[in-house]
């Protein structure tokens, strides 16, 4: 991420804006995706660009601390909701082990059959069925298990 800073002059004051993602417009709502990377990266670059006669005020800087905190907890709350999704989808898949499912495949070939196992890679449960593989989120149909 490139930071560009902005300063302005007027009547000889020279004093230095804000830190800002370069080409944005200083608009809120373009701050974001912001990152916490680029949060700390921007308020590097404040303190370093700041007016030594006119310093950033404690309570701007609480508020920019207070802002990190709650870009960390949002990042907490969000890794521990794809946990539980996954835990989720696991849970599901597992409940299909001895159902005969109708499914797509990866490359878009039907799957049909009893699943055997279930599997996880990165963040996707998959389903064996035989030979065969699909993810959970692929499934079209599923029947109970046929009796022989």
């Amino acid at each position: 991420m490139e930071v560009t800073t902005t300063t302005t002059s007027n009547a000889g004051q020279t004093t230095a804006g804000v830190a800002q993602p370069a080409g944005s417009s200083g608009d809120p709502a373009a701050l974001q995706g912001l990152e916490l990377d680029d949060f700390f990266q921007l308020m590097i670059a404040e303190l370093q660009n700041q007016d030594p006669l006119n310093p950033l005020e404690n309570d701007e800087f609480l508020a920019q601390i207070a802002t990190i905190q709650e870009i960390e907890a949002t990042t907490q709350l969000g890794d521990a909701l794809d946990a539980l999704a996954l835990g989720q989808n696991l849970n599901s898949g597992s409940a299909l082990i001895g159902k005969e499912i109708t499914a797509l495949a990866d490359d878009g070939a039907n799957v049909q059959g009893v699943v055997s196992r279930v599997t996880i890679n990165g963040s996707d449960v998959t389903l064996h069925v035989g030979e065969q593989q699909a993810r959970l989120n692929n499934i079209r149909e599923i029947l109970p298990a046929s009796e022989d």
